[in-house]
């Protein structure tokens, strides 16, 4: 009967989304179909397979050595995309491309006519962002929809990432591959192997793969591509090369061990102790465990995991918390889960968000590609819950299972339709979703993505809810005119134990649109004025929020930006979300503020936002309704390089509220931090972040309470590449709390400036890629 009234359910659901969605998205494709451009025919690249490797010596004269002229494939004539599509590049590139049985070579020659102004530092692995830049983009299954990207800075510094057409670079991506660059009189050279067991592909004896090349030349705000991949057309990889003349190659076995060991003396605080909050203490807290990597018939992996270490490295970056009626996402930066994470990705977003899973002790995951069929699959479990009850609890020591499967078929010219499962189960309740959403490329500018899914949820007292939610949207990408039409869904009753989806009851509709003028002069490359509009409504037809912003924003030579905005807008508020409310309540909110950023000067970048306006204060004091206040914002990022190898990121964030009528602070919200790294090698760092966050409340005017703590985190790394790591670290953090026993109990008490270490630990973690 269950099966039964699942399947009533996704008829109900596909019912109901054809209805909203579907129909008029299909009218609009068969009309822009009708009238969409001829794309022209790709170039082809046919590259040799060589003798013996290339070296970066060989190209240190800014052309091949004598007994390599001739026999790479050679790739010149690059174009702007930005800031002037079509033109040509303001400065000459020259490629080198072959392969041999274990890699594939590429050599970029990137002339410089002012070389003593070529951006290149020497950065951790990943942050090469300001940095001159070439990259290669390889999709090789031909498809047009997802790729490998492989960047590099003038000195090798590598950055990798996913391309997925509609979804954007997944940069969480890691895989081992080889660079090296070097600076020389005439500009800069970078030479990358990429080593065949990196990368997947079919088993064809013959392969054809797509290929694009980019240089980014910074101090221009230059992007430029071969071939010509413009920004009149929506995508890239439509606008791909053809790559051809690979014969006879595979991964051949590959297969990937990484066993880890940690080691961890601490002192924490313990919130769920029997007795009340209490510190927890071990000196020599040892573990360790394995990640294992199998790659099947050259283009599905399987990986599994024992008592993986899911401690992540990378601290969180700051973020306003206070004040706020709906969850804050925090992004996931565990390495297990941020490997082919795009292949878990929908059109709702974060309908798998693995921060749910705390503290697991096996995994195992299933990514990959078949024919036309792209499969990601993982099965996980979590002891989090089962620890976090007190022993003598039912639940005391149990564990909850996660498991997700996701299919995509890929169907006409970059379009697909896919299916998504997940399900989280913990000792007799259970969350299950499921749906199917697909992505159709309309032609050349405009694109459409939809989604319709289900949930189920039963609790443990054996209450259960069924709940539905529905996405759509259409856009247009272009040089200068774009636009986006948006609508979401979700019923009282969807949930997503597996998920990150912090609203429900509503009805969603936004409108954007943006014109872009490029008078491409001396100081202002473009300006674009944009209007974006929303509204939502509940399950019951009532209007909750609108807001309508109209801004202006300028793009300057030397990547300096520079924008403005309003916002005017409401909010309803319901007894059904704060109790004290005895009736709906409205509130006029209104803001207005500005943007800008520059790294005009190599050494320095300034990022800078501020706001004023109205708000709403969502924590007033206890038994009070929540009322209208004044509101600002601002943020300000500053990031210093006095060397190549010395980067200082700095940021200060303020969120204050006041009162309407008297002008006083209702609070105060301040966070400071500052973050320095020192690149000694291409693998060896030494980090140091302290991080200060307050909250300074009036009790008159909310409920707040003072909350002050400073952090100091100090990390050693030696990374040889993204699974060969050595970290040495040390965290500490101080809290204004004071722990008082109270009847017996500890409660926690926040004082005004005394402080007491709530946690510190020293670790060692080191891992080892092993490959077979």
């Amino acid at each position: 009967m269950k099966a039964i009234r699942r399947f009533v359910l996704i008829g109900r659901i596909s019912t109901g989304f054809l209805r909203s969605a579907w129909w008029p998205g299909l009218g609009v494709w068969l009309i822009l179909q009708a009238t969409a451009a001829v794309a022209s025919t790709p170039p082809e690249l046919v590259i040799p397979r060589l003798t013996r490797a290339p070296v970066l010596e060989d190209f240190l004269r800014m052309e091949p050595s004598a007994d390599l002229k001739g026999r790479m494939a050679k790739v010149e004539g690059f174009v702007q995309r930005e800031p002037s599509d079509g033109r040509g590049a303001t400065e000459r590139t020259e490629v080198y491309i072959g392969y041999d049985d274990d890699n594939l070579y590429i050599v970029f020659v990137a002339f410089d006519s002012e070389p003593a102004h070529v951006r290149a530092r020497m950065s951790r692995r990943e942050n090469i962002s300001n940095d001159d830049m070439v990259e290669v983009m390889l999709d090789t299954f031909n498809d047009r929809r997802r790729a490998f990207v492989f960047t590099a800075n003038p000195l090798g510094i590598q950055r990798d990432a996913l391309w997925t057409e509609g979804d954007g670079f997944n940069t969480s991506f890691d895989t081992l591959w080889h660079s090296e660059g070097r600076l020389t009189d005439r500009g800069y050279v970078v030479r990358m192997a990429i080593p065949l067991k990196s990368l997947r592909f079919s088993s064809e004896a013959k392969q054809t793969w797509s290929i694009i090349l980019r240089r980014a030349i910074p101090r221009y705000n230059e992007e430029d591509y071969w071939p010509r991949v413009s920004n009149r057309v929506e995508g890239l990889l439509n606008q791909a090369a053809t790559l051809a003349g690979l014969e006879d190659i595979s991964p051949g076995r590959n297969i990937q061990l990484i066993p880890y060991g940690v080691y961890r003396a601490f002192r924490a605080l313990d919130l769920s102790a029997a007795g009340g909050p209490a510190f927890v203490r071990d000196r020599a807290d040892v573990d360790a465990g394995l990640d294992a990597k199998i790659v099947l018939k050259d283009s599905l992996a399987l990986d599994v995991t024992v008592n993986p270490d899911f401690s992540q490295v990378e601290s969180d970056e700051p973020q306003v918390t206070v004040n706020r009626r709906f969850e804050v996402f925090f992004p996931e930066k565990r390495p297990f889960f941020l490997e082919n994470a795009n292949l878990f990705s929908t059109p709702l977003d974060n309908l798998v968000f693995t921060r749910r899973i705390a503290d697991p002790q096996f995994g195992a995951r299933l990514t990959g590609k078949v024919g036309s069929y792209a499969i990601g699959a993982f099965l996980i479990d979590d002891e989090s819950p089962g620890k976090s009850a007190p022993p003598g609890d039912p639940l005391h020591g149990k564990r909850a299972l996660f498991g997700v499967a996701r299919v995509t078929r890929d169907i006409f010219e970059q379009s697909s339709i896919s299916a998504l499962y997940t399900i989280r189960r913990f000792e007799g309740s259970s969350n299950q979703v499921s749906g199917l959403d697909g992505r159709f490329k309309l032609n050349s500018n405009w694109a459409a993505e939809w989604q319709a899914v289900g949930s189920w949820t039963s609790s443990q007292e054996s209450e259960s809810l069924i709940g539905t939610a529905y996405d759509f949207e259409i856009e247009r990408s272009g040089r200068q005119f774009e636009y986006v039409f948006e609508y979401n869904d979700r019923s009282p009753d969807f949930r997503t134990e597996a998920g990150f989806v912090p609203r429900t009851d509503f009805r969603r509709v936004e409108n954007s649109a943006s014109y872009t003028f490029r008078p491409e002069g001396r100081y202002l490359l473009s300006w674009e004025p944009s209007l974006s509009t929303e509204r939502i409504w509940d399950y019951s037809g009532d209007r909750l929020d609108w807001n309508v912003t109209p801004s202006l924003d300028f793009d300057f030579t030397g990547q300096t930006f520079f924008s403005i905005f309003f916002n005017t807008g409401g909010e309803r508020l319901r007894p059904k979300d704060f109790s004290v409310l005895p009736e709906d309540r409205d509130f006029s909110l209104a803001a207005r503020g500005m943007n800008v950023s520059t790294s005009y000067f190599s050494q320095v970048s300034v990022r800078a936002n501020y706001s004023w306006g109205t708000t709403i204060n969502f924590a007033p004091p206890d038994g009070r309704e929540p009322v209208l206040a004044n509101r600002t914002t601002g943020r300000l990022d500053l990031t210093l390089r006095p060397s190549t190898s010395l980067l200082v990121d700095n940021t200060y964030i303020l969120t204050r509220l006041t009162d309407r009528a008297t002008g006083a602070a209702i609070f105060n919200n301040h966070i400071i931090r500052s973050r320095w790294n020192w690149q000694f090698s291409r693998e060896l760092s030494l980090r140091f972040i302290a991080q200060y966050e307050s909250v300074l409340p009036n009790t008159d005017l909310t409920s707040l309470e003072i909350q002050k703590s400073i952090n100091t985190d100090f990390l050693f790394t030696y990374q040889a590449n993204a699974w060969t790591s050595l970290f040495v670290g040390y965290n500490s953090n101080l809290q204004n709390i004071e722990l008082i026993p109270i009847d017996d109990r500890n409660r926690i008490v926040r004082t005004r400036n005394r402080f007491i270490n709530d946690g510190r630990q020293l670790f060692i973690k080191f891992s080892y890629l092993f490959r077979l």
